[in-house]
């Protein structure tokens, strides 16, 4: 579970910071195909910010603003969600951990005496 947990925990901070989820921001891949840079809008992917999209570093978003105004912007639009997420994922997978505590030993049990060697 903790690898969900900390791509959830990524996709909060790409969502909060740069308007977009994880696997858009990592590929810069969208619905209408490869186009860091070239949408114009606040969306920020990581290879615009490393300057393989149109016009360098940063490429063309929000109508000429730089990156600091963008980024500022985003977490003015998207922060309180970011920290709400930030804060509610781990206490949830915290809660989900402990519920399903009994189940999982139980499974893990069963698995070991199937001579599996498989856990849960």
């Amino acid at each position: 579970m903790t690898v969900l947990e900390s791509v959830l925990l990524a996709n909060a901070v790409t969502e909060g910071a740069f308007n977009t989820d994880i696997r858009e921001f990592l590929t810069g891949v969208t619905a209408k195909g490869y186009a860091p840079g070239k949408d114009g809008s606040r969306t920020l992917t990581l290879p615009e910010l490393v300057g393989l999209g149109p016009g360098g570093i940063g490429g063309n978003y929000s109508a000429g603003l730089d990156l600091q105004t963008v980024l500022k912007q985003n977490l003015q639009d998207n922060g309180a969600k970011m920290i709400l997420q930030l804060v509610a994922i781990p206490v949830g997978f915290r809660v989900l951990s402990r519920l399903l505590k009994k189940p999982r030993a139980q499974a893990n049990r069963l698995l070991r005496q199937a001579s599996l060697g498989v856990k849960v």
